[in-house]
């Protein structure tokens, strides 16, 4: 095994291309629990580059290694660990996009056989959030309205609250081809342009995840009935929204906030329910680029009318 590292380092904040550095370091030696994780391939989704940007400064220093999932083979153990030469997920430790990445050996998310590693290496970040949210806010027997839906959460969102028995799912869109795509999912949805169809929709909505905010927020807000409930979890807007009006209750939902009350054992059952639902769900294709062309991969991220995932190939 080799023993030097090289990963997608930012040592200040500012624009992802501009601040992150390709960096070699020297491996150091694996502490009591620890595995390491010769990387395959991480996704690039915003929660990895929102961080780079300062958003969250005041609990994500300027010192570190880019990228929250990925997938890779143990190839080094502290002990005896029956994880040695098995794929898993390095989670919740160093940052992915790296060529090897130490993880606690507790932590680490066996991968089954069935899985690929492009899929694998995105079970973290959308499938933990669509679980929690889905478990907390139940859209079962309930009207369903699901924003950004072009995007990989709403898609799990969307797919899962109708296998939980939600009594309607509608996305809301901004492009044709995402109409297309709902369509085929057997999925109503709506143009986020259409604002007297939002209205006339959130009416008759009881549950709603919304990763936007923004003026289309306040739209949905401004027509939900009282007893409904109103799920934020992004502002890919980069607007913060008000409730005018309104007596729908308003959550904010961040994975961050469940994992800490979460056990070994619960964080790992969670993927066993994870991965069976993943294996049988619509998600955008994924287009694998080379650690090496990373910049690219960024660009690509960027694109406003992409239809596919980055992954970074390591």
């Amino acid at each position: 095994m080799s023993h030097v590292n090289q990963g997608l380092w930012y040592r200040q904040y500012g624009t992802p291309q501009e601040v992150l550095q390709l960096e070699k370091h020297d491996l150091t030696e694996l502490a009591p629990g620890q595995i390491r994780v010769k990387m395959l391939c991480a996704p690039i989704n915003a929660s990895d580059l929102v961080p780079i940007t300062g958003a969250y400064r005041h609990r994500v220093p300027a010192l570190s290694v880019a990228g929250y999932e990925g997938v890779g083979i143990v190839c080094e153990t502290s002990d005896n660990s029956s994880l040695l030469n098995k794929r898993v997920l390095p989670l919740r430790n160093e940052g992915t996009w790296q060529e090897y990445v130490t993880c606690d050996a507790t932590l680490a998310i066996p991968v089954p056989s069935d899985i690929d590693h492009s899929l694998a290496s995105r079970a973290y970040i959308n499938p933990v959030a669509t679980w929690l949210m889905l478990k907390h806010f139940n859209p079962h027997d309930k009207h369903v309205i699901v924003t950004a839906a072009g995007s990989d959460s709403a898609l799990l969102l969307m797919q899962w609250a109708k296998w939980l028995g939600a009594g309607s799912v509608t996305g809301i869109v901004r492009a044709p081809y995402q109409e297309a795509l709902l369509s085929s999912m057997g999925i109503h949805s709506i143009h986020e342009s259409e604002v007297d169809l939002l209205k006339n929709c959130a009416q008759q909505s009881e549950v709603v995840y919304d990763a936007v905010g923004g003026q289309l927020a306040e739209t949905l807000l401004s027509a939900l009935p009282p007893e409904s409930s109103f799920v934020s979890y992004g502002l890919l807007s980069g607007q913060p929204f008000k409730q005018h009006f309104t007596l729908a209750k308003t959550h904010w939902f961040h994975v961050r906030n469940y994992l800490p009350d979460m056990s070994i054992e619960q964080w790992q059952a969670m993927f066993q329910g994870i991965w069976p639902l993943l294996k049988q769900s619509v998600l955008s294709k994924p287009e694998e680029i080379p650690l090496q062309h990373w910049k690219e991969a960024i660009d690509l991220y960027y694109q406003r009318s992409r239809q596919c995932k980055p992954v970074l190939v390591l």
